[in-house]
């Protein structure tokens, strides 16, 4: 039987994306025989990460720094037209990785399997909806949710909401193919994914 101090971390390891209680373990035993000055370096940088790192007022994306902009909102020679949703902050980074897109994003906060209205709800819509309706100069927006079962589910219900209520002339694209289905943007590479934005339709 682990100790209560043990358990307590394992537990709350098991709580990352994708961590089963086997490799929370295996990390508990990692600290463990670390010094304790490793210990203070990870306790001081979760720390941080709390006290320093905010979000976007615009698309949600983390970042340090002063004011309420990110450093890609602020940038005056992004394209304003084009606005690109993703479904979280590491599909953006490696959408930047490609160099490939000069627009601005807008970070949906994940995907729901169901669309009802409390799961719906769990997701930044209302915060799209008013940064369409703020934001005139957009005239194509991007739907770059990932191609899984529940990707699939957000997106098509994304792409019927913004039809319904975009102001003509205003267009909705969704990337194109060469991404595999049920797989995940983050995990792509730069030329898939420089290609499914060429192909974008």
């Amino acid at each position: 039987m682990y100790s209560p101090s043990v358990k307590k971390l394992i537990e709350l390891f098991t709580k990352f994306p994708t961590v089963g209680p086997r490799t929370a373990t295996r990390f508990v035993f990692y600290l463990m025989k670390r010094k304790k000055e490793e210990i203070e370096e990870l306790t001081i940088a979760l720390q941080n990460l709390k006290k320093n790192v905010k979000l976007c007022s615009l698309c949600f994306n983390p970042f340090e720094g002063k004011g309420d902009l990110c450093e890609i909102c602020q940038n005056p020679g992004r394209d304003k037209t084009l606005l690109c949703i993703v479904e979280k902050e590491t599909d953006l980074v490696v959408i930047e990785k490609t160099k490939k897109y000069k627009g601005l994003y807008f970070v949906l906060g994940g995907t729901v399997s169901r669309l009802r209205k409390e799961d719906i709800e769990k997701l930044r819509i209302r915060e799209l909806e008013q940064r369409i309706k703020d934001h005139s100069e957009v005239q194509e927006i991007i739907i770059a949710i990932n191609p899984t079962l529940d990707g699939e589910a957000t997106a098509l219900y994304l792409e019927r909401m913004l039809k319904k209520n975009l102001p003509a002339g205003r267009q909705v694209t969704r990337l194109g193919r060469g991404l595999p289905v049920g797989g995940e943007l983050e995990y792509a590479d730069e030329q898939t994914l420089k290609d499914a934005l060429e192909g974008r339709k």
